[in-house]
């Protein structure tokens, strides 16, 4: 059931602070951290960079004036190899949806729009984290689990 009153949208500079506001409202929820948690300044300074970067899309669901829910991919290029000869990638992230507008359709239709962005700027594949809940819904677009991945966290002090 999608939800009729919802228009998606790509987020602009005029919408910083609507992001911002959601992202940390969605960092809270997932690590299950207190709505008056305070971030430090360095993430909430970086995000607002990212968002304002280009090297990225957001999308915003509204619903009138209420934000209903965000998604964003970033674009990366690393060098090209056999499987990805273009070597463009991108990286799905901040799929969120809040709670009251849950199961109607609204991640779904931005996670695909985003997909289709990315297949015309001719990546050749999406990464994403997901959440437990979050796995549903990525798998039923095609997203596959992959063990091919290593990582080393890297302290930035």
């Amino acid at each position: 059931m999608n939800n009729k009153n919802i228009e998606i949208t790509k987020a602009t500079t005029a919408d910083i602070e609507e992001l911002m506001a959601i992202r940390l409202e969605m960092l809270c929820e997932v690590n299950d951290l207190s709505s008056d948690y305070k971030f430090s300044e360095e993430l909430k300074t970086c995000a607002r960079e990212y968002f304002l970067s280009g090297n990225q899309t957001t999308l915003l669901a509204k619903d009138g004036e209420n934000i209903a829910g965000m998604a964003s991919i970033n674009y990366i290029t690393i060098m090209p190899t056999f499987g990805h000869p273009t070597g463009k990638r991108a990286f799905l992230m901040s799929v969120y949806t809040r709670s009251e507008y849950r199961r109607q359709g609204i991640a779904r239709d931005m996670v695909k729009q985003l997909i289709e962005e990315a297949k015309e700027r001719g990546c050749t594949e999406i990464i994403l984290d997901a959440t437990e809940d979050g796995r549903p819904l990525y798998k039923s677009l095609g997203f596959e689990e992959s063990g091919e991945t290593m990582t080393l966290q890297i302290s930035s002090q």
